[in-house]
C-alpha cells in the first residue's frame, strides 16, 4: 500500500483537475468513502490549490500514513527542506485542543521514528477553516519541532512565509521522505490495538540489527509449534527479556499470528496481571467501538476471548475434565505464577475448595495434558519481576516439569542462566534431567519501551545492586537521551512532567504499595485506582494519571507504561551502611524485614517503578520530618545521598526543570 494516497509536485498539482484528484484519493483508499469524507477532500484541494499558488517549487502529499497509531496526516507540504504537516477540520469555527494534540502526536511520531524526518525541521499546523486568524510567534516545541500554528483557508501561505523567514533552508528528497524507513516502539496499548486490527508486528515494532527482534521471535516460536503440531509432542517455551523488550507485545503477537495461521488452535493470551488485562480489554473495545461504531458491550465481549484473566480461565477448565478449546497458551508474567500453598489458600478463600495441592504451574500443565495429542504453553519470563509473596518464579515451572512431566520439549534462550530469571540457580540444575533445547531468540534483549536507550535496564539493575561506577557510567550515557532527575519537591517533579509532555503523552506518579509514610507528602497508595479510567481517560479528567492525583503502584503499573513518570521514593527501601535496607510499616511503625524472599519482592518492586517509563522519568525524594518519628529526615537523607552519588542531577527550581 502507498505511504500517500496522492503524491505530486506542487507545480503539476495546481494544474491537476480536482476530480482527478479526488479520483486518485478514492482509489487508494483501502476502506469505504463517506460523503463527509470525500467532501472533506474536495474543500482541502480547494484550500491548497488557492494557498499554495504562490509556491514555485515543492512537494504534497495527501492522507501520509503513520503505521504505528494507524492514523493519516491529512496533507504534507514539503517546501525547501521543510515538512509542512496539515491537519484539516473542514468547518470547525474554533481551534480545539484535541485537534492541537492529534497534529502534535504526529510530528512528535515522525521526529521520533521517521528516519529522514530525524535531521529536517517540522512544521505542524492546525487549519480550522472557518476561525479566526491568529497571531502567533515562532517557537520551538523541541529541537526540530515548531509549535503548533493556527490557521483558517485563508491564513496557511501566510505561516509558511513566516515559518520560511525564521529557519534556514535546506534540501530534501520529496519520494525519498515519503518512503523513508519507520521504526516505532509503540506503547503495549496501541500495539494491542495495532495487532488486534490485524498489522502484523513489523509495522508496530522497531527494527535493530544488532538485537533479537519481535519478529524473529515469532518465527521461532511458530517453528516450535508447527513442529509439535507434526510430532503430536507437547512443548512449553519461555521467552525471557528485560524491562520494557516487548516480552508482552511478542505475546500479543503470537496470540494474534497463530489466529490468523490456524483459527481452531484458539490460541489465547493469558495473564494474572489484573490491570494490564482490565486496561487491555478496555483499549481494545473503546478502539473498535469508535473504529468500527460497534456496541461497547460486544467489543468488550471479543476483547475478553482475545485477552483473558488467568484466574478466569482457571475457573473454567476446572468445572471439568475435558481438554480446553485452546491449543496454545501464551502466559504473561508466568514468574508470576502462584505457589501451591498461595494457590491453595486463594482457592479455599475465594472457591470454598479445602483440598486444592498444586501449584500454578503445575495446575496448567495439568490442563493441557488432557490434550492426546500436541499442545504448547509459551511462558513470557521477566527478569527480576516477582513482586508479591506466593508469586512462584520460575523454579516452579521446571520443579513441576521434572516431577509430573518429563516428556514434555522445553525450549529457553541460553540467557535463562541469568540471575534476575534463576535467582542464582545453575542452569544445568534447572535443566537436568528434562528433554531442553536451547534457542537464542527466545530472548528480548533490547527495551523497547525506551526507546531513546538501550542501557535503561543496565542502569536501573545497577542503581539496585547498589553498584555505583557501574550506575554511574550508565547514566552518564543515558541523561542526554533519556532524562533521569531527581528533586525533594513534589510541586517541581510535577512541573517537570508536564513541561516535557506534549500531545496526548501520559504521565502519571507511581510508588511502592509499600510507601505508606508518603501520605503527608499527598501521595496515597493504599488509595486504589482504577486502571481503565487512569491508563486510558484524558488528562482533565480527575481519575487519569495526568491529572497527577491518584498514584499507581507497583501492583498496578507492572506490564504497563508511561511516557513520563514520577518516581516517589519512601523509606521502605532505604540506604544504611553502604547498602539498601529494607523495611515494611505495620501498625504506627517500620519494621526491618528479614526474609531474603520478601526482601527480593521489594527490590522487584522498585525494579518495576523504575522501568515504567517510555521517555523518561524524575525521582521524588521527600525531606521528612524531625517531629515525626515515622518520617526522619535520616530515613530519605541516605537514599538522596546515594542517588547525588551515582550523579542523578537534582532539581531546585521550576525554572531548573531542564
Amino acid at each position: 500500500m502507498a505511504r500517500a494516497y496522492y503524491e505530486n509536485k506542487v507545480k503539476t498539482f495546481l494544474r491537476e483537475d480536482t476530480h482527478a484528484i479526488l479520483g486518485t484519493l478514492t482509489a487508494n483508499n483501502t476502506f469505504s468513502l463517506e460523503e463527509l469524507q470525500r467532501n472533506a477532500w474536495i474543500a482541502e484541494i480547494s484550500i491548497l490549490k488557492r494557498e499554495l499558488a504562490i509556491f514555485e517549487t515543492g512537494h504534497i502529499f495527501f492522507e501520509y500514513t503513520i503505521p504505528r497509531i494507524g492514523n493519516r496526516i491529512d496533507a504534507v507540504f514539503i517546501y525547501q527542506g521543510i515538512i509542512f504537516l496539515l491537519e484539516f477540520k473542514i468547518g470547525e469555527t474554533t481551534y480545539k485542543k484535541d485537534a492541537i494534540n492529534q497534529i502534535t502526536d504526529y510530528a512528535l511520531d515522525l521526529k521520533d521514528f521517521h528516519k529522514e524526518s530525524h535531521e529536517v525541521m517540522l512544521v505542524p499546523i492546525l487549519i480550522a477553516s472557518e476561525a479566526i486568524s491568529k497571531q502567533q510567534t515562532f517557537s520551538l516545541l523541541k529541537e526540530g519541532i515548531t509549535n503548533v500554528w493556527l490557521c483558517n483557508s485563508t491564513t496557511i501561505h501566510k505561516t509558511v512565509l513566516d515559518v520560511l523567514s525564521k529557519i534556514p533552508h535546506t534540501s530534501l528528497n520529496p519520494l525519498q521522505w515519503m518512503n523513508s524507513s519507520y521504526h516505532p516502539t509503540p506503547t503495549i496499548i496501541e500495539a494491542a490495538q495495532n495487532l488486534y486490527r490485524t498489522h502484523s508486528v513489523q509495522d508496530i515494532s522497531r527494527s535493530d540489527a544488532t538485537a533479537i527482534n519481535l519478529s524473529r521471535t515469532t518465527a521461532a516460536i511458530d517453528t516450535i509449534i508447527e513442529k509439535a503440531k507434526r510430532t503430536g509432542d507437547k512443548a512449553i517455551c519461555f521467552i525471557t527479556g528485560v524491562p520494557g523488550a516487548g516480552k508482552t507485545l511478542a505475546g500479543l503477537n503470537i496470540a494474534v499470528d497463530r489466529q490468523h495461521v490456524a483459527e481452531d488452535e484458539h490460541a489465547v493470551f493469558l495473564s494474572g496481571n489484573g490491570p494490564l488485562v482490565d486496561v487491555l480489554q478496555e483499549a481494545l473495545a473503546r478502539d473498535q467501538q469508535q473504529r468500527e461504531k460497534v456496541a461497547k458491550t460486544e467489543a468488550l465481549r471479543k476483547a475478553k476471548e482475545f485477552i483473558q484473566n488467568i484466574h478466569h480461565f482457571r475457573d473454567d477448565v476446572l468445572s471439568t475434565r475435558e481438554a480446553p478449546i485452546e491449543k496454545v497458551i501464551l502466559y504473561d508474567e508466568a514468574q508470576r505464577a502462584w505457589t501451591q500453598n498461595a494457590l491453595a489458600h486463594f482457592m479455599k478463600r475465594k472457591k470454598g475448595k479445602s483440598d486444592f495441592a498444586l501449584s500454578e504451574p503445575r495446575f496448567l500443565l495439568s490442563v493441557m495434558e488432557r490434550h492426546t495429542d500436541w499442545a504448547v504453553i509459551i511462558c513470557l519470563i521477566g527478569g527480576g519481576q516477582e513482586i508479591n509473596t506466593g508469586e512462584a518464579g520460575l523454579s516452579e515451572w521446571f520443579h513441576s516439569l521434572k516431577g509430573y512431566f518429563p516428556h514434555w520439549k522445553i525450549y529457553v534462550s541460553d540467557q535463562i542462566t541469568e540471575s534476575e530469571y534463576s535467582n542464582g540457580t545453575p542452569v544445568e540444575t534447572l535443566l537436568s534431567g528434562l528433554n531442553a533445547h536451547i534457542v537464542q531468540e527466545l530472548h528480548l534483549a533490547v527495551s523497547l519501551r525506551s526507546f531513546r536507550s538501550e542501557n535503561m535496564a543496565h542502569f536501573v539493575k545497577a542503581l539496585l545492586d547498589f553498584n555505583i561506577v557501574t550506575a554511574k557510567c550508565l547514566y552518564a550515557d543515558l541523561l542526554p537521551r533519556y532524562p533521569i532527575y531527581l528533586t525533594r519537591s513534589l510541586d517541581i517533579a510535577k512541573h517537570w512532567v508536564k513541561k516535557h509532555a506534549q500531545g496526548t503523552q501520559r504521565y502519571g506518579i507511581i510508588a511502592s504499595s509499600g510507601a505508606k509514610r508518603l501520605k503527608t507528602c499527598g501521595i496515597w497508595v493504599q488509595s486504589k485506582i482504577d486502571a481503565t479510567q487512569w491508563f486510558l481517560n484524558p488528562a482533565d479528567d480527575v481519575r487519569a494519571s495526568s491529572f497527577l492525583e491518584d498514584t499507581a503502584t507497583e501492583f498496578d503499573i507492572q506490564g504497563l507504561e508511561l511516557d513520563w513518570s514520577i518516581v516517589c521514593w519512601d523509606a521502605n527501601m532505604r540506604v544504611q551502611n553502604n547498602e539498601f535496607d529494607y523495611f515494611s510499616f505495620k501498625g504506627s511503625r517500620w519494621t526491618r524485614i528479614h526474609k531474603d524472599e520478601d526482601r527480593r519482592y521489594l527490590k522487584n518492586a522498585y525494579r518495576v517503578l523504575l522501568t515504567r517509563a517510555r521517555q523518561g522519568f524524575i525521582l521524588f525524594v521527600p525531606y521528612g520530618d524531625e517531629k515525626d518519628a515515622t518520617r526522619q529526615p535520616a530515613f530519605y537523607d541516605g537514599i538522596y545521598q546515594y542517588l547525588k552519588q551515582i550523579g542523578i542531577v537534582e532539581l531546585y527550581e521550576h525554572q531548573n526543570a531542564i
